[in-house]
């Protein structure tokens, strides 16, 4: 019999689009799998539905285990992966958020893949991206498509891929994930100081463990984009709000690792991203982005330290400055 993974669907929520979520793992062609259902104290009704869907004799016949893990407060998404992989008796098991969907090829790719790279540990595919349905005239892209010419490239070392991720966070395919479970634990598992961002400072910590992020370039997942979300304000404003609570989870994991007037242009640019918003000026006007590009970069001392260092010959081969 082939190997037990587990798919742990992470909810909070997510009572509109969780069925399609489960169906999704409930069609994988991959047959040796077990659930776990783990909510972070959704008021809506994800419980319920998680709870009526998992009672059919067809989904209890499916999976060789079933478990609905519940809290009384809600402690953020990190938090809610740690105890998704505390509950997981597998050696490989697969996050999906009870928005998005499983390809009914994902557990199979992702173990295939294993099979033939026995030493991969946290592994990457392909994402399509959907707005608000999973239908084809909703269909937006699929990425990434640079690769190998990413951070997924094979010749890329585990320490060359840490100091691409201090630079900033190149992996936005990150519903992909499928991981080998001591491979988290090793590093201790999710951060739950960070109860928002839980992605970024793992693989900052698996990378700079030694543990290298492999990839195979093949769709696995479809991935949601909520048309109401509060984050999705990206046509009418120069940046996002999400750049501060970037600037802040940076702070923590990256810019004690940086060189220092990398970590003095990105305070520079939370500061003036910060006076345009005081001045509610993040607005997506010729005005407001000429005045945004001259003050981020022309006005920013930084920058030609930066460049200065980028032209000496002791920094040809350092990540930091290629």
């Amino acid at each position: 019999m082939r190997s037990l993974v587990t798919i742990t669907v992470t909810t909070y929520h997510s009572a509109p689009y969780l069925l399609e979520t489960l169906e999704s793992a409930y069609n994988q062609t991959y047959l040796n799998l077990a659930l776990i259902i783990s909510d972070d104290c959704s008021t809506d009704e994800t419980v319920a539905i998680a709870k009526k869907w998992v009672e059919q004799d067809r989904v209890k016949a499916r999976f060789q285990h079933i478990q609905i893990l519940t809290v009384p407060k809600n402690t953020g998404v990190s938090a809610n992966c740690n105890r998704s992989i505390a509950a997981t008796d597998s050696d490989y098991f697969k996050f999906i958020a009870g928005d998005d969907i499983l390809l009914p090829n994902c557990i199979e790719d992702n173990m295939n893949f294993v099979r033939e790279n026995p030493e991969a540990k946290i592994i990457f595919s392909q994402i399509k991206l959907y707005q608000d349905q999973f239908l084809e005239e909703n269909y937006i892209k699929t990425t990434p498509e640079d690769y190998p010419l990413n951070i997924m490239d094979a010749a890329l070392s585990a320490a060359d891929q840490y100091k691409l991720l201090l630079l900033s966070d190149r992996i936005h395919y990150t519903p992909s994930f499928f991981t080998n479970k001591q491979a988290i634990l090793a590093v201790g598992g999710y951060d739950e100081n960070n109860k928002l961002v839980e992605d970024y400072p793992m693989w900052l910590k698996v990378t700079n463990a030694g543990i290298r992020l492999d990839y195979f370039h093949k769709v696995t997942v479809g991935y949601r984009i909520h048309s109401k979300a509060t984050n999705n304000v990206s046509n009418t404003v120069l940046f996002k709000p999400s750049i501060f609570n970037s600037f802040k989870i940076r702070k923590q994991v990256a810019h004690p690792s940086l060189p220092w007037e990398i970590v003095g242009s990105e305070y520079h640019t939370y500061m003036v991203s910060k006076f345009f918003t005081q001045m509610n000026w993040n607005k997506k006007t010729k005005i407001f982005e000429g005045m945004y590009r001259v003050s981020c970069f022309y006005l920013n001392p930084f920058q030609y330290v930066y460049a200065l260092k980028k032209r000496l010959p002791m920094n040809k081969q350092n990540t930091f400055y290629s």
